[in-house]
This record gives C-alpha cells, sequence and structure tokens, in this order.
C-alpha cells in the first residue's frame, strides 16, 4: 500500500478513504470482490484456476445427499461454534448453564457469547498432526472439534478470566494477561503434538483482552468482556430484531484491533482484506478482497447467544458463505474448481499469495450460486433453509469427507496458518 494509505492522510484524503474502510467490512463487499473474481475465473481469464460450472450440479448433489443423512428430517440448525460442542455426543453448552446456576438470562447469554468469542478466535487451522483428549472422557478429538473441546475446557477452568471468583468468562485482564505455556498446556500442544499457529493465538487473545479496554462503549467498562454486546445491541434493536449485517459490522469494529499487521487504510488495520491484481473496484479499496472469514464465523456463532438474551438476528443471508478450506476443498474436489499449474497444489502458501486469495474469493462466490441448486434438489425455499444451513448440512460436512477420503482429512491447498486465517 502506498505511505499515504498506510500512514496518517490529511483531511481531504481520509474523508474519501473512510469510506472506503467501512464498504470493505460489509457482506456487499465481499460478494462484489468474490463476483469478480468469478466472473474472471468463468472467462478464463484467472491465473491460478479454471471454473467448470458444469461440475457445479455433482457437488449440489453431494451437499443434498450429506444434508439429508446428517439430518434427515432436514430441521438444519445454522452453522455455528456451538454444533462443535456438541462433539462425542455431549452437550457442553448444557454443563455451561448447570455451572452458571441461577444466574440472569442475559448473564447466561455473556457468558455464551464470552466462550463463543475465545472458541472462534481459536479455531484457525490446527494441522493434521494434532490432537486433543478429553481427560474425563478419554475421547481424542482433532480439528475443529478439537479446538472447540479444548477452548470449552479452558473456559471452564478460568483460562480467560482475570477473576478467579468468576471462572466461567472471558474478560480483559484475564485475556491480556494469557500465558502462553498455559495455553499450549491446556491445548495439548507440544513437539509430539503440534499446533500449527500456536504463538498467533495467544498473541490474538492478548489483543482481544486489550481491545476490549479500548472500546467501552461495545464492552463495558468493569470488567470489559465479549459478553457485553448483549447490552450494546440491544440498546439498538428495534422490536428486539437486530440485522446478521449489522453484528458482522460490530464484530468488525470492536475486534478490528486484534488482527496481525497487514493491509491499512486510514490507519484502519482491515483484517482478512487481501490484494487480488483482478478484483476490480475503484479508489482506495480498489484491488482489495475482503474475506472476514473468523469474524463471519463468529457472527453466525453469536446468533443463538443473542436469542437466548431474547434477540432475534434477521437478514442472515446478507452474511457470506465462508472463506475456509472446507468449503474451498469441495470445489476443487467436484473439479468445479481446476488448478491451472501444479504449483497451486504444490508446496506451502502464505495466507496472502495470489493462488490463497483466488481460491477462497471463488470459494465465497460459489457457495451462493451452489446455495440454490441444493435447496432445489431438497425441496425448500431459502427461508427454511438459509446458507448458514447449508454450509452446516453441508457444504463443510461434504468438504471435510472428501478430503478425508482422498488425503487424510489435509486440504487440497496447504496453507502456513497464524492462527488466525482459514
Amino acid at each position: 500500500m502506498s505511505a499515504e494509505a498506510r500512514g496518517a492522510p490529511d483531511a481531504a484524503a481520509r474523508a474519501a478513504v473512510d469510506p472506503a474502510v467501512a464498504h470493505l467490512g460489509t457482506p456487499e463487499a465481499i460478494r462484489e470482490r468474490a463476483g469478480a473474481l468469478l466472473a474472471r475465473g468463468l472467462a478464463g481469464d484467472l491465473r491460478h484456476f479454471a471454473v467448470d460450472r458444469a461440475r457445479l450440479g455433482e457437488a449440489a448433489d453431494l451437499v443434498a445427499a450429506v444434508t439429508r443423512e446428517r439430518y434427515p428430517d432436514l430441521r438444519v440448525p445454522l452453522h455455528s461454534r456451538w454444533r462443535h460442542f456438541t462433539a462425542g455426543g455431549r452437550d457442553r453448552a448444557a454443563e455451561l448453564d448447570r455451572a452458571l446456576g441461577g444466574a440472569s438470562r442475559d448473564e447466561r447469554a455473556r457468558a455464551r457469547i464470552d466462550l463463543a468469542v475465545v472458541s472462534v478466535l481459536l479455531d484457525a487451522g490446527a494441522g493434521a498432526a494434532w490432537r486433543y483428549v478429553e481427560r474425563d472422557t478419554g475421547q481424542a478429538y482433532s480439528r475443529s472439534e478439537g479446538l472447540a473441546v479444548a477452548s470449552f475446557r479452558l473456559f471452564a477452568a478460568g483460562a480467560f478470566s482475570g477473576d478467579p471468583a468468576s471462572p466461567w468468562r472471558a474478560d480483559a485482564d484475564g485475556l491480556a494477561a494469557l500465558d502462553g505455556d498455559r495455553l499450549a498446556a491446556g491445548m495439548q500442544a507440544s513437539a509430539a503434538n503440534p499446533l500449527a499457529g500456536l504463538e498467533g493465538r495467544v498473541a490474538l487473545l492478548r489483543r482481544l483482552g486489550r481491545a476490549l479496554r479500548a472500546a467501552p462503549r461495545l464492552f463495558g467498562a468493569g470488567p470489559a468482556r465479549p459478553g457485553s454486546l448483549v447490552d450494546y445491541l440491544r440498546a439498538g434493536a428495534a422490536g428486539g430484531r437486530v440485522e446478521a449485517a449489522d453484528v458482522l459490522a460490530v464484530v468488525l469494529e470492536g475486534l478490528g484491533p486484534i488482527w496481525p499487521g497487514r493491509i491499512e487504510l486510514a490507519g484502519v488495520s482491515l483484517g482478512d482484506v487481501w490484494p487480488h491484481p483482478q478484483a476490480g473496484g475503484a479508489g482506495p479499496s480498489a484491488g482489495l478482497v475482503p474475506l472476514h472469514k473468523l469474524s463471519q464465523w463468529l457472527a453466525y456463532s453469536l446468533i443463538e447467544p443473542l436469542a437466548d438474551a431474547g434477540l432475534q438476528v434477521t437478514g442472515l443471508d446478507r452474511l457470506t458463505g465462508l472463506a475456509e478450506y472446507r468449503n474451498g476443498g469441495l470445489f476443487i474436489d467436484t473439479a468445479v474448481l481446476v488448478p491451472r499449474h501444479e504449483a497451486v497444489l504444490r508446496g506451502a502458501h502464505r495466507p496472502g499469495d495470489e493462488p490463497v486469495v483466488e481460491w477462497r474469493a471463488l470459494t465465497v462466490a460459489l457457495l451462493d450460486r451452489l446455495a440454490p441448486l441444493v435447496r432445489e434438489r431438497l425441496g425448500h425455499e431459502a427461508a427454511a433453509l438459509p446458507l448458514a444451513s447449508i454450509l452446516e448440512g453441508g457444504t463443510w460436512a461434504a468438504g471435510r469427507r472428501l478430503a478425508e477420503a482422498r488425503r487424510a482429512g489435509a486440504p487440497p491447498i496447504q496453507v502456513e496458518s497464524d492462527g488466525t486465517v482459514m
């Protein structure tokens, strides 16, 4: 980026940049830039992937079949972190409720949001070798389920709380002072059980603690905690209704400072936003592709705790699909996306490398085109089967199944994780 984009622009330049920053935080911008890359792919103009739209029907057949198998009554819940807290058939959300005893409805919702936030932020790819063994059951989990169970147990042990008398919460003091050795021990990470991006996860949660303190308007002042978003969102809710895009906007505003230094505009770190020469756009944001995977995953994961507090989240389909390796792997493994050269599948890429940005953006755009085909096969309208349910039913599970069959669970493209992407 230019020095002006990265530094402190003058008043006129900042006035032009600020709307660009706001736009890059919207689902519409994600779809706009992802759609621009898909259009180039359909025209055969991308460097790293060809797009075979004729294979979308086969992908939809697989996703519909997997959805019917997993949810025979087709009552498919939303794709959120709460699905992973039931790993091994154990209802850990109920365990949280029992631990909170006689707490009020709002306090229960705050605790659920505290848990969802730290767990989602720990949910970047774990790597193929890592396993977590839940001590009281002896059951081993890997990948997303393992990260969910490990983060739940850390939460229960008070690892994210600054008050030993209130272990079942996450707050600014506990997070800012998070001990890396304690997190590693709690995640059972070691040389023999390596967890990808462990240092990045520790740094991310520490930055979260500082961000909570810096935004009392969103997170409260005593103690500052993610769960105070319940109170903030309720204050602005009309008739108890909150737009999903507004939940995402609050997540991006409140958590924006936690992301590692990447691209900045007007002094704002953009987070999961990456350059691609064919992304289009105009003005200061031209050529940038917003994806916001973890932030949208978090927005989806806040919907149920907000409902517990009496807030209805509407407009779910304004949010996009998630640009992560299960959904992306589905399209590669069904040959909807075809690498144009061997280097795409060889070696490890960094998150900002052009093939990875291209893959993730195409994944988002293709999920929008796959969704109506899946609904058609299942006989449901969008109101009964929103995009978040198709992800759950769905694309994520089908992508994982193909990966297990072909590569023992590994994604088709290797991305060097820093604990904050994918």
